[in-house]
């Protein structure tokens, strides 16, 4: 199979990762913190080494910052859930995913919070001018995605966040799509919260995830349980990491991403992705029917693009790529149905390519032949 849907989830995985992940299940079977035995205490050492490389990921953070969650989704509903309070205000944008939408709209829904949607232009991008008007005396908290997992358009994340911090909110960045190909210096960003899965381009397991808390972020857990200590309190420590990370971690994932972290390598990797973006569109320009999505300039993006193919609905052309040619994308609203609204794209939604380090141009040569095929049978 030539797989072309990397922005769901990486694959194939790195060989250290599944090395990594049987020699955990072999040497470290033990429960992190709990006890004081070679198996546990190889565990701790698991994902102390884990957060240590995380937090160098990010710029060299304190790791005690660096919190082990299930997933992107679940960092984000940590972070969203954990910093507002009763009455305040939360602004997001029409280019989040359903994973800060979602949660957002529960709040609201239950009369905890108010919150107001930032629209996107044409390409998908926000206005950073646009998210300063939105923000109110009471918001507490904007979330803003690095880069749309739709369009893969950047979003203008330190203008939008120094609009952000001019009113002294805090600021939510998704990087689901840029974690792994992108420069994550929070020191530089300064975002206060950064949230992303460890398994897309990152090239860990799934049911791996990560959420930064910065200094000015005093995040309520969203879990109380076991951590290992404190074990007399009947409240969920107050020192990070453990204060957000109750229960006993999946420390066979952690390792399995702790071996990605060593190959990843986001410069490299965000070229390639490039190089293959630019050659699919450069084939696909000449195409009649097909459109795609978002801005022109291939460097406005990271490795994934949108496109439409007139008279064929979505899920179709992708069954037709999956079972006539032996590739796999991805179709529908990709969990962004405001964006889709936003680029008129709904209901049906889009076909998405998304690269990887493990794609060729080959393969890219063999998408763009059948997508002319496809297209040319309308």
């Amino acid at each position: 199979m030539m797989y072309f849907d990397h922005a769901a989830t990486s694959w194939p995985k790195p060989p250290e990762v599944l090395a990594a992940m049987q020699a955990c299940l072999e040497r470290a079977g033990g429960n992190p913190g709990r006890s004081g035995h070679r198996a546990a205490v190889e565990a701790h050492r698991t994902l102390r080494e884990a957060r240590r490389k995380v937090a160098g990921l990010l710029g060299g953070v304190d790791p005690d910052r660096v919190v082990f969650t299930l997933n992107g989704t679940d960092a984000l509903n940590l972070a969203i859930k954990g910093a507002v309070r009763p009455g305040d205000h939360v602004v997001y944008t029409a280019a989040d995913h359903n994973s800060v939408h979602r949660p957002v709209h529960a709040l609201m829904l239950r009369g905890v919070i108010t919150s107001t949607c930032v629209d996107v232009d044409g390409d998908g991008v926000v206005d950073p001018d646009e998210v300063r008007c939105a923000i109110t005396g009471r918001t507490r908290l904007v979330a803003l995605p690095h880069a749309s997992n739709v369009t893969g358009v950047i979003q203008p994340a330190r203008d939008v966040i120094r609009a952000v911090h001019e009113h002294d909110a805090l600021v939510l960045l998704d990087a689901a799509q840029t974690a792994g190909v992108l420069d994550l210096k929070v020191g530089e960003i300064s975002a206060d919260l950064v949230a992303f899965p460890g398994h897309k381009a990152l090239r860990g397991p799934t049911g791996t995830g990560i959420l930064y808390v910065g200094p000015r972020a005093d995040l309520q857990p969203l879990r109380e349980g076991g951590t290992g200590g404190e074990s007399d309190s009947p409240l969920q420590p107050e020192a990070l990491p453990t204060r957000m990370e109750a229960g006993t971690p999946n420390t066979v994932g952690i390792a399995g991403l702790s071996a990605a972290l060593d190959v990843v390598r986001p410069e490299t990797a965000l070229a390639h992705e490039r190089a293959l973006l630019r050659r699919l569109v450069s084939r696909l320009e000449e195409v009649r029917g097909i459109r795609v999505l978002g801005p022109a300039d291939v460097e406005r993006r990271v490795g994934v693009l949108s496109l439409t193919i007139e008279g064929v609905d979505p899920q179709d052309a992708a069954a037709i790529l999956d079972e006539s040619f032996d590739l796999a994308v991805r179709a529908g609203l990709h969990c962004a149905p405001n964006l889709h609204r936003a680029l008129g794209t709904y209901p049906s939604g889009t076909l998405r390519v998304s690269f990887g380090v493990s794609n060729t141009e080959a393969e890219v040569d063999a998408l763009a032949e059948a997508l002319k095929q496809i297209a040319a049978q309308t």
